[in-house]
């Protein structure tokens, strides 16, 4: 993931997906992620990262479970956590 800097910072607000094919919480957020790049449009920039597909970056990131979700704002990480969040909850880490 030579150009993960890159893309955190090509938005003021990005949010990293760490997710398995097989994880059944993932498949619950993936509708709720959709729904946010509908609404949102430009304001979020939603990045999917399979753990399975890339093992060694996710284990560098840190990533405990899935889904791993990582917000950053302007470049910066403001929060990590595993697990679903609802809409609302995305939103408000981001102000939006």
């Amino acid at each position: 993931m030579a150009n993960f800097d890159e893309l955190i910072k090509s938005s003021e607000n990005v949010l990293v997906d760490f997710y398995a094919t097989w994880c059944g919480p993932c498949q619950t957020l993936m509708p709720i992620l959709e729904e946010l790049k509908e609404e949102l449009g430009e304001k979020l920039r939603i990045i999917k990262i399979d753990v399975d597909r890339h093992q060694k970056f996710a284990a560098q990131m840190g990533v405990r479970g899935v889904p791993g979700l990582f917000f950053y704002k302007e470049g910066k990480l403001i929060k990590n956590t595993s697990g679903v969040l609802a809409k609302h909850e995305i939103k408000s880490i981001f102000d939006l």
